[in-house]
């Protein structure tokens, strides 16, 4: 069964972390109507939606990805670039120590959710503002007896890898070359975003769908002219917060 852990946006999703944008004012009345949609379009895509409220107060608890990197054998807690929000780790292992061994990374290694592409048994993992090189090795040390690859990849212009890199299967990613070092991606086919579009790259797989942001057209009609199937939501309040689509739920499978 595919499954994917969400939560609702915190009332104080205005005092999120920023670190490449300024600050804009956030309606959190529009950012429920956003992620309420984004729910349903999980649904849509197959996924069993568990949302959470356990870290409502906490302004970046609904960026549910950066706390916990979920793998097929292990579920792994991250230390988090950021003190602020070392808090949500808590109901995080709370609620995936239903369904996968945990492990911890601890500082002084660092390393956030977002910057970790999964591609089969290569895993992707930026160094960024949020993740330093230990971090990295941490996770290696951790995932490698699993049988997979750890490949750091050079961050420079975005918060995570994901922000400028996902990919479209096994054999493509859709890439922001200005942002991400693309040489990192030998082998694979590169498609790059459009320069109107700098954040379109970050796209939201799940199962056969990819999930894109209703704000990027020209991205959306190129993934779709390639031969994919597209669904779209509007999450134009999150965007504010530094947010894509990736950052929001953690997809996962388990047992029926």
């Amino acid at each position: 069964m595919l499954m994917t852990i969400t939560h609702l946006p915190s009332p104080n999703l205005q005092n999120c972390e920023l670190t490449f944008l300024e600050s804009e004012a956030i309606n959190i009345e529009k950012a429920n109507e956003q992620h309420k949609n984004y729910r349903a379009m999980l649904e849509r895509c197959g996924a069993k939606v568990i949302t959470l409220d356990e870290n409502i107060a906490l302004p970046d608890s609904v960026f549910v990805e950066d706390p916990i990197i979920v793998f097929d054998e292990v579920a792994v807690l991250t230390s988090m670039g950021v003190e602020s929000r070392r808090a949500e780790s808590e109901a995080m292992e709370k609620v995936f120590s239903q369904y996968r061994k945990i492990e911890r990374i601890s500082l002084p290694a660092k390393i956030e959710g977002g910057d970790v592409l999964k591609v089969d048994k290569k895993i992707f993992v930026g160094e960024s503002a949020r993740t330093n090189k230990e971090g990295i090795q941490a996770l290696k040390s951790i995932i490698t007896p699993f049988g997979y690859e750890v490949i750091s990849v050079k961050v420079t212009g975005c918060l995570h890898l994901k922000t400028g890199a996902t990919a479209l299967d096994d054999q493509t990613v859709f890439i922001n070359s200005s942002w991400v070092d693309a040489f990192a991606f030998e082998g694979f086919e590169k498609i790059e975003v459009p320069s109107e579009e700098p954040f379109g790259a970050n796209v939201l797989k799940i199962g056969n769908i990819l999930c894109m942001n209703e704000a990027f057209p020209k991205s959306i009609t190129l993934i779709k002219s390639l031969g994919y199937t597209v669904d779209s939501v509007n999450i134009s309040e999150f965007v504010k917060a530094e947010a894509g689509l990736t950052c929001m739920s953690v997809p996962f499978t388990c047992k029926d």
